[in-house]
C-alpha cells in the first residue's frame, strides 16, 4: 500500500521496517533514510506518514528530531489519522478493559504504547483524571486529549502532571496544570475495601502507584505482624497490613510523604510509626538498635534507569535487600520490588540470593508478582514489562 497524502513522509532505510511490521511502535533515528527524508527537517511533535524504503505505508507517527526514539506510531490505519476521534477510540477501548476489572473506577485508564497511544498516560480517580504527556506529539495533541476524555467520562476535573523526567528526553518543559474543572490537592482512591487519599498535585508520578495494586492485595494472604514499609511514599503497603491487625513502621526520605502517612493513619484510625531518612541509612540504624520485623517491604525507585547503570544498580538492589534481612525475625517475609525495566526478575532473584548468603539466611521464593492488569504488556515491546515483586520467606540458614 502506498502512503496516503496529506502528511509529509518519513522514510526508513532498507530492511528497517521488519521490527515495525512485527508490531513495535518505535523508530530509532539511525533507522531513518535521512538522505531522502531528513529527520532534522521536522519540528518536535510533527505528524508524518511513516513509509518503508519501497514507499509502503507503515503508519502515522509523531516525530521528535531531538530524541533517540525519533518517531512513535500512533495509527496503522491509513483512514484514521491521529486526532480527537482516534484518541477517543483508543480511550474507549482501554476503558472497556478497566471497567471490567476494577468496579471502584480507580485505575490506570491508559498505558501508553500498550493502549496504542505512545507518550500518553491517563489515571482515573473516580470523578477525576490525571494525564501525563511524555512526547512532543502528545504535547501537540493536548487539546484533543482533553476533549476526548471529557466526551467519554465527563469528569469533574482533569489535571496534567507534565513534570516527569521522561519529558527531558523530548526537550519538553515540565509543568503541572489543571486542564478543566477543579481538581483537589488530594482525592479518594479505592483498593478493594480500603479508601486512601492520593496527592494528585504534589505527589509522585500521577499521584498514585496503581501498578502495585495487585501486589498489595497479594500481600494480604500472608500473616500480619510487625511490618517495615521502606520507600513507603503514602504508605499503601503498610497501611493495608495495619488494617489487617499488624503494626507498621514507614520509611521514606520525603518528609512530605511521611506527613501524608501520618494523616492517613489518623484518618483510618490506624497506629503508624514514621522514620525519616535515606532507607539504606535508616535500615542500618534499625539493625544497630536491634529492631526486628516480621515483614519488610522493599519498593524503591528504579536503581537501573539505563543499561549503563546496570552493574551499579544491581549492587544497590543486593545491598538494600541485605540490609532488609538484617532487621528480620528468624522466620520472616520479604517483598522485594524493582521497577527497573533493564533488571529482570531473575536478576533480582540473584541479588536477593547473594544478599541472603552474605548474612547467613536461606530464601524461599514463593511467588512473583508483576504490574497490575491496568498496565497491560505490549507483546512486541519488552519495555512495557517493567515491574517485578518477589514474595519471599526468609529464615536462618541452619533452620
Amino acid at each position: 500500500m502506498q502512503a496516503p497524502t496529506g502528511l509529509p513522509e518519513l522514510k526508513l532505510k532498507a530492511r528497517e521496517d521488519r521490527r515495525i511490521r512485527a508490531g513495535h511502535l518505535w523508530v530509532y533515528s539511525n533507522e531513518i533514510d535521512s538522505a531522502q527524508t531528513p529527520i532534522k527537517a521536522f519540528r518536535p511533535g510533527d505528524l508524518v506518514s511513516l513509509v518503508s524504503d519501497r514507499g509502503q505505508f507503515l503508519g502515522y507517527a509523531g516525530v521528535n528530531p531531538h530524541s533517540l526514539i525519533a518517531a512513535r506510531i500512533l495509527s496503522r490505519d491509513p483512514g484514521r489519522r491521529p486526532d480527537r476521534g482516534l484518541i477517543k477510540h483508543r480511550l474507549n477501548v482501554a476503558l472497556k478493559l478497566r471497567d471490567q476489572l476494577y468496579p471502584e473506577k480507580c485505575y490506570r485508564l491508559l498505558f501508553g504504547e500498550s493502549d496504542g497511544l505512545p507518550g500518553l498516560v491517563a489515571d482515573r480517580f473516580g470523578d477525576y483524571v490525571v494525564l501525563q504527556a511524555s512526547t512532543a506529539a502528545i504535547e501537540r495533541l493536548k487539546g484533543e486529549v482533553v476533549d476526548a476524555v471529557n466526551a467519554l467520562l465527563e469528569p469533574a476535573g482533569i489535571l496534567w502532571r507534565n513534570d516527569s523526567g521522561a519529558r527531558d528526553m523530548e526537550s519538553l518543559e515540565r509543568y503541572v496544570e489543571v486542564a478543566c474543572g477543579e481538581v483537589p490537592e488530594r482525592v479518594p482512591v479505592r483498593e478493594a475495601s480500603m479508601e486512601f487519599m492520593a496527592p494528585l498535585h504534589a505527589g509522585q508520578k500521577t499521584g498514585w502507584f496503581f501498578d502495585q495494586r495487585d501486589n498489595r492485595l497479594r500481600l494480604a494472604r500472608y500473616p500480619s505482624g510487625k511490618t517495615l514499609d521502606t520507600f513507603c511514599y503514602t504508605g499503601a503497603w503498610g497501611l493495608g497490613v495495619a488494617a489487617r491487625g499488624g503494626q507498621s513502621a514507614f520509611v521514606d526520605a520525603s518528609a512530605q510523604a511521611l506527613a501524608w502517612v501520618k494523616e492517613e493513619g489518623q484518618r483510618l484510625g490506624l497506629p503508624v510509626e514514621t522514620l525519616h531518612g535515606n532507607a539504606f541509612e535508616v535500615l542500618r540504624g534499625l539493625r544497630d538498635e536491634g529492631r526486628r520485623f516480621d515483614t519488610v517491604i522493599v519498593d524503591p525507585p528504579a536503581f537501573v534507569k539505563r543499561k549503563k547503570d546496570f552493574r551499579q544498580g544491581l549492587a544497590a538492589y543486593q545491598r538494600i535487600n541485605e540490609l532488609a534481612m538484617r532487621v528480620m525475625e528468624p522466620d520472616a517475609w520479604l517483598v522485594s520490588c524493582s521497577c527497573s525495566h533493564h533488571l529482570s526478575a531473575s536478576d533480582l532473584t540473584g541479588a536477593i540470593q547473594r544478599a541472603a548468603r552474605h548474612v547467613g539466611r536461606f530464601v524461599q521464593l514463593l511467588e512473583t508478582g508483576a504490574q497490575s492488569a491496568d498496565h497491560p504488556l505490549h507483546p512486541s515491546i519488552p519495555e512495557t514489562r517493567y515491574l517485578k515483586a518477589l514474595f519471599c520467606r526468609v529464615v536462618m540458614a541452619d533452620s
